[in-house]
């Protein structure tokens, strides 16, 4: 009889999709590959769920994005197995393992990123060499050989528009008319299309849709692609004339998605007089609208908070958001946390990563004045203009850059919070 495992775990490495073969049972032993009409067919998937189906054994595979890539496997197992996605190394992750000053290694993680093997190695050359290798003989040709792509040169061009706009918002139509511009030559819409639907099917970029956070509502086909990791787009890019600024929002979006957040970019219009008194529609943008539940909050990011215009740029958004949701620029330079106008909390962005992301609510933003409500007319407890709001029989978390409150709701008397008791949360 068959042999029951107490506990097991089976491993398949490298799976590869293979053609469909009969039944050998029906071929005396033979291997006969099937043709579409054939009866008694055996399958690859067929294979591995027999597999799956043993007693106590849990079954993993893996496989070669040019074989096998998520939407096949959203084909072929439908809700029969369970896709898990393996990223790069968080930040948090390197840190664990590399230690040391943490601002240094966050550096040297936007350069090099938190590909596994490129963490081990030991000198920058042999990093850069690795992911160099990593993403022309893993990544590029798997796309080629999955996607049975011909032109080769083409899909270099796109991937390196990508790296060099990475942060940008982008179309079709724009990244097609850049490769013009470099090629002199003409690639329409739909190959540009096709050619951004491999790249993110084999996990390479991952994209942020353009929101109108007003109107709270997706706006059209433009929106911001990233990398999934800084030093494969990095690699692309041959390490030399690295933007700061673009790997630091490269990063920060990458760490948003790890732990959940749905991301978007959001933007707004409003009609503005000129210097000349002349109406004119004036559009801003917000780097990050991230939310996870009822979570949300916006981020901008900055690599100099020092300039002056760069001050003027990141908090120009934040002064025509009225809404209670928690705002933050962050920047790659050593500072403590401290309270900009209007609320908006300025962070080192390498102690943004090291905490859990993310309160929603800042202690700096309110002005000890607090409302009750019922549960329904509110998604949660939260700040709008400068009031806390709070539902009945419950207790709000704020936080301060020492240590974590929580207000209990019996606290609001009379239209204002006894900041004089405050609990640990």
């Amino acid at each position: 009889g068959r042999r029951l495992f107490k506990d097991a775990l089976c491993f398949i490495d490298e799976i590869q999709l293979v053609s469909p073969v009969i039944n050998p049972s029906f071929t005396d032993g033979k291997i006969i590959i099937a043709k579409p009409t054939d009866p008694n067919v055996i399958t690859f998937v067929d294979v591995v769920l027999g597999l799956s189906r043993i007693a106590n054994v849990d079954l993993y595979v893996t496989g070669s994005n040019s074989k096998l890539l998520s939407k096949d496997i959203a084909t072929e197992f439908r809700d029969k197995a369970t896709n898990i996605h393996l990223a790069p190394l968080t930040f948090k992750e390197f840190y664990d393992f590399v230690g040391g000053d943490p601002h240094d290694v966050f550096n040297e993680y936007l350069v090099y990123g938190g590909m596994p093997l490129a963490v081990l190695k030991g000198e920058a050359e042999q990093k850069e060499n690795y992911l160099k290798g990593l993403f022309e003989t893993t990544y590029l040709k798997d796309v080629l050989e999955r996607n049975k792509i011909r032109k080769t040169e083409s899909l270099g061009e796109i991937v390196d528009a990508l790296a060099y706009a990475s942060g940008t918002l982008l179309n079709t139509q724009r990244i097609a008319n850049m490769l013009e511009s470099r090629k002199k030559e003409k690639i329409n819409r739909k190959t540009v299309d096709f050619y951004l639907d491999a790249f993110e099917d084999a996990y390479l970029i991952r994209e942020a849709p353009r929101l109108d956070i007003k109107g709270n509502a997706s706006i059209g086909a433009t929106r911001k692609y990233f990398f999934a990791d800084n030093g494969l787009r990095n690699a692309r890019l041959d390490f030399t004339s690295l933007d700061v600024g673009q790997m630091v929002e490269n990063a920060v979006y990458n760490e948003l998605k790890a732990n959940g957040y749905r991301v978007e970019v959001g933007t707004f219009s409003q009609v503005e007089k000129d210097k000349n008194g002349k109406s004119v529609l004036k559009n801003y943008e917000i780097d990050f609208y991230a939310t996870k539940g009822v979570k949300t909050f916006y981020i901008q990011v900055t690599d100099n908070r020092n300039q002056e215009s760069t001050k003027t740029r990141e908090l120009a958004p934040y002064r025509l958001i009225r809404d209670a949701n928690a705002k933050y620029v962050l920047v790659n330079q050593k500072v403590p946390m401290q309270k900009l106008e209007n609320g908006v909390l300025l962070q080192d962005v390498v102690d943004f990563f090291a905490e859990p992301l993310r309160r929603s609510i800042d202690k700096t933003s309110y002005r000890r004045e607090c409302k009750l409500f019922h549960p329904l007319e509110l998604r949660g407890n939260g700040i709008r203009d400068g009031v806390l709001y709070i539902a009945p029989e419950s207790r709000v978390r704020l936080f301060s850059p020492i240590r974590h409150i929580c207000f209990p709701s019996r606290q609001c008397k009379n239209g204002k919070l006894n900041v004089n008791r405050q609990w640990n949360c």
